[in-house]
């Protein structure tokens, strides 16, 4: 893509954003769903734009339009959280949310990550950011982290009481599924009990935000535990956070993977560092991308790499599998 397909693309994105902002509510409605869908088509295709070199007042833009599509995330999810609510076997009818098979595909991606860094099967997982569709968490609970324990956090209460009535009449779900409403930042020791933490895309929308959320996990994860987060690449940077590597200070990125196909989100894997290390200068940049990425440590020889290219095809024959059993 040359600097004229760049230009077209910020433009189109520019307009997308100009009528989003007009819109006076961003709750599901032909209006919202469309101007989104737009938006997602526009920045689903892989390009080598990097969002985070454009001029100040497309960022001030891509940093408002972020947090659009934040609150419009949040207002879908609740949507069909109190629709699924209504049914008396609310994990019956998960398929009813229109992104569930996205949701599928993510999850099967970040368990076979996850599965090439793990030297055995958690069972204790927090999941931050939940919100009122933790479909993350169900659908790891449900299909790979079957015996595990997953701890969800989320700030807002409403939320916590909405996700909770979509498991409360499962007898597996109900007593694996825990709810904590906490801001995060006021967590400190219970974060040691967890071998897996799962940061939500939209935990810190701004970059200071997202990394003093970051440096806090640091502190208080167990020495080798595992850190899983959710970025975005090229054009998707309009639509999610970019983490980059200098925001893990006290973690060692073990791989990134930057999805192609439409999981919007890129998936970050790093380890918690079992003593403190020094920052230098050489940290590599994530926008390496596929491929796998080991940093030099002492407990680097234990970590197998993990190639996507490889596997990808695999998961989405796994995916499918599964799909047909379920």
């Amino acid at each position: 893509m040359g600097c004229q397909d760049d230009e077209k693309l910020v433009q189109t994105v520019c307009e997308i954003y100009d009528n989003i902002s007009a819109l006076e509510s961003l709750k599901p409605s032909k209006d919202v769903n469309m101007l989104f869908t737009q938006l997602v088509l526009t920045c689903l295709p892989p390009t080598p734009i990097d969002v985070t070199k454009l001029c100040k007042r497309v960022q001030d833009m891509r940093s408002k339009l972020i947090k659009l599509c934040g609150e419009a995330e949040g207002h879908l999810e609740a949507h069909f959280s109190t629709l699924l609510a209504s049914y008396d076997n609310p994990l019956h009818h998960l398929h009813i949310f229109p992104y569930y098979t996205n949701y599928l595909k993510l999850s099967l991606l970040e368990f076979s990550i996850l599965s090439n860094h793990c030297t055995h099967v958690p069972t204790q997982v927090a999941f931050v950011g939940s919100g009122p569709l933790p479909l993350t968490s169900i659908v790891l609970a449900l299909f790979h982290l079957t015996d595990a324990t997953f701890h969800n956090y989320d700030i807002d209460p409403v939320a916590n009481s909405m996700a909770l009535q979509l498991v409360v009449s499962d007898p597996d779900l109900s007593k694996r599924m825990l709810f904590h409403t906490s801001d995060i930042m006021d967590v400190t020791d219970e974060l040691k009990d967890y071998e897996v933490v799962f940061l939500a895309a939209l935990v810190g929308m701004g970059r200071e935000e997202k990394s003093r959320a970051i440096e806090h996990l640091a502190k208080h994860m167990a020495p080798g535990a595992l850190l899983m987060l959710r970025s975005a690449h090229g054009a998707r940077g309009f639509l999610y956070p970019i983490i980059d590597a200098c925001d893990l200070r006290g973690f060692e990125v073990l791989s990134v993977f930057h999805p192609t196909d439409e999981v919007v989100n890129s998936v970050i894997i790093a380890r918690k560092h079992a003593m403190p290390i020094h920052m230098t200068t050489s940290t590599p940049n994530l926008d390496q991308g596929l491929g796998s990425m080991i940093l030099p440590c002492k407990c680097s020889g234990e970590i197998q790499a993990f190639n996507p290219l490889i596997n990808h095809g695999t998961m989405i024959e796994e995916l499918a599998m599964e799909e047909h059993f379920s």
